[in-house]
């Protein structure tokens, strides 16, 4: 519908950006997270504007996500943080990036966010006019020196203080450079004649100048960073760039997206800077390709990781890599190409012979020796390299390499986990049941699965597990889906399930029931039957958001239940007691929470988890998750808490 109205190039961005349908009832949420990535990142290839989109989409979530629940919120904000704001820093675009740092660190750490607040507006009015104080000077130094600018002060955002402040292990009182002045000249020429102005009128801090023009960053940033002693010993940054290095700083892909294309069509010069910019994402598509949906999580979480710093270092010929702070010479020889990483026999650091555990520092010009008779690279390496894509490619050479010796370890494994736990494996390896496993985890084979087990990619419960769902839902297919609906149907009130739950299901026999857990029905409480796919009937109370929000066409799988006597007598069946949840709302003071539990010990209740939160307006809310016999004893003890 969208093709035909607005055409073929509109619905491929739509496509891009919407997540992928229910892959299936089972799935959990990080096979349904690392599908949607993965269809993500897929899109962006064919067309950039995807993620332009999917970005300006979640800056417009989080900035709403005060109306979602407190555990949505949580969730939304790590994936922001996680995945969504370091690719904004990947492509340059700060903008949107500092907003979503913040926006995650509100909602993720709100004690710290808000200490944050409060600490850097203490001395607002003072910091602000130290920095006009600056502006005010520099301004007159440089107009003096004949180079045209604009000159301002401007506030470090929350993250980044807050990220010094983990990194470096400091307090908020440590980190001096909460103000920066922003220096922004006409040419890269200005931009130096004006580093020269600004160091003849403040001493400069010994190695706490950043020359990212010369050396651009992976993102394509470029400023000349110098941190200095202003008046009264106080030190404070100044960046200076030109004003087409800020609307890149600013925007980043976006500008040259958008000033890409000449009013003639024609391609500029700036497409050669986009294409290096995207070469980290041709990097995660590899990876797509060579990962389950765990490891390829994994990786991708760990290489898009904000606090991890950075170092520049030089090849040989001169060309600049940069790599996690922290790298060895394995993680450079891996990151010019994997033979070169995986026939790698020692390094030269600025002409010496060093361990490969040397950690490499600004400014190191690197030489790797290699040998065409090396054995490839070593286990060890894994636990000394801090790239993800270094420790990708070892993991990718050790699978090939050793395929045949992982195959035959795997199936071992498989045969030992299921000789312990008495499963007769045999029955669990039908092709339909392997055929959905390799699907699970997104190999090409049964070969492949086994080759992961074998070198501990994958463990072999895991996929015993999975096998033994398959045959489940395959045997209670049977029993439960339309054969139930038509015994249902016909009024066969003869025959009767009653389950261990205390519910009684009238007109049809040996069938699975269970409580679910979205409600928590307890004896009393009017209840409903619904009939699952491959699960039996799950039981709801009648008013259940999800049985009253339930389509028209799913609403036949409603069915009749009832408790039965015994379980409506407090205690049910054989003593059985039931889950409930309850959420307590109140002003907050000294020994409430004492008060509540008390509550539960004199009615001899077992607590199962108890958790609690206060807000700035020091309400107080307290959920408690417990076991109770039935409806009654639940009213009795509600009653008793209203009156604390």
């Amino acid at each position: 519908e969208i093709r035909e109205q607005f055409g073929p190039e509109v619905a491929l961005l739509v496509d891009g950006v919407t997540k992928l349908g229910r892959l299936n009832y089972s799935s959990d949420k990080l096979d349904t997270q690392a599908e949607n990535l993965r269809k993500m990142f897929l899109a962006m290839a064919k067309d950039i504007r995807v993620i332009l989109i999917k970005l300006a989409d979640r800056l417009h979530n989080m900035r709403t996500l005060q109306y979602m629940r407190p555990e949505k919120q949580k969730e939304k904000a790590r994936e922001t943080r996680e995945i969504y704001a370091p690719i904004a820093q990947r492509l340059g675009i700060s903008k949107i990036k500092v907003e979503l740092d913040d926006l995650s660190l509100k909602y993720l750490e709100p004690e710290v966010y808000y200490d944050l607040v409060e600490k850097v507006s203490l001395k607002k009015g003072e910091r602000q006019a130290f920095i006009d104080d600056i502006v005010r000077n520099v301004e007159v130094h440089v107009s003096k020196a004949g180079i045209h600018a604009e000159i301002y002060g401007r506030a470090k955002h929350l993250f980044s203080i807050y990220k010094k402040m983990v990194n470096q292990g400091k307090s908020i009182d440590q980190i001096y450079d909460l103000f920066a002045v922003r220096i922004i000249v006409d040419t890269v020429r200005d931009c130096y004649g004006a580093l020269g102005v600004i160091h003849e009128m403040y001493k400069p801090v010994p190695g706490r100048f950043k020359d990212y023009i010369a050396m651009p960053k992976e993102n394509m940033y470029q400023s000349l960073h110098t941190t200095l002693i202003g008046p009264g010993g106080t030190p404070f940054e100044i960046q200076i760039r030109t004003f087409d290095m800020h609307r890149v700083a600013e925007y980043g892909i976006a500008a040259h997206w958008k000033y890409k294309e000449a009013s003639d069509g024609k391609k500029v010069s700036s497409q050669q800077q986009e294409e290096e910019k995207l070469t980290w994402l041709r990097q995660i598509l590899e990876w797509q390709q060579e990962s389950d949906n765990k490891e390829f999580l994994s990786l991708l979480k760990s290489d898009l990781n904000l606090f991890n710093d950075s170092v520049y270092c030089f090849t040989p010929s001169g060309d600049v890599k940069t790599l996690p702070n922290g790298s060895t010479p394995i993680d450079f020889a891996y990151s010019i190409h994997s033979a070169v990483g995986n026939n790698m026999v020692g390094a030269r650091v600025n002409g010496k012979l060093v361990t490969i555990d040397y950690q490499i520092q600004n400014g190191d010009r690197i030489e790797i020796i290699t040998s065409q008779n090396s054995k490839g690279p070593s286990a060890d390496w894994l636990k000394i390299v801090r790239s993800t894509q270094a420790k990708n490619k070892i993991n990718q050479w050790f699978k090939h390499e050793r395929k045949e010796d992982n195959i035959v370890r795997g199936k071992e494994l498989l045969s030992s986990f299921c000789k312990a736990k008495g499963l007769n494996l045999p029955e669990l390896l039908k092709p339909e049941y392997i055929e959905s496993v390799t699907r699970k985890y997104g190999f090409k084979d049964w070969e492949s699965v086994l080759a992961a087990i074998g070198h501990g990619g994958l463990k072999e419960g895991q996929i015993v597990n999975k096998l033994q769902e398959c045959r489940d839902k395959d045997h209670a297919r049977s029993i439960t889906d339309e054969d139930i609906l038509n015994h249902a149907g016909r009024g066969e009130r003869q025959k009767v399930t009653r389950s261990r739950t205390g519910i009684i299901v009238r007109g049809m026999e040996d069938v699975s029931v269970r409580l679910s857990k979205c409600c928590s029905p307890v004896p009393g409480d009017e209840i409903v039957g619904f009939i699952t796919r491959g699960r039996g009937v799950t039981v709801h109370r009648k008013d259940c958001v999800n049985v009253t929000g339930l389509p028209e066409e799913e609403r036949a799988r409603l069915i009749d239940v009832e408790w039965s006597r015994s379980a409506l007598k407090d205690g049910g069946e054989g003593g059985k007691l039931y889950y409930a949840e309850i959420r307590i709302f109140a002003h907050n003071r000294t020994g409430l929470l004492v008060d509540i539990t008390k509550i539960f010990t004199e009615r001899h209740i077992d607590v199962r988890s108890v958790s609690s939160r206060m807000s700035k307006s020091g309400t107080v809310t307290i959920s408690y998750e417990f076991q109770v016999p039935g409806r009654d004893a639940l009213g009795d003890l509600v009653g008793k808490i209203r009156q604390v």
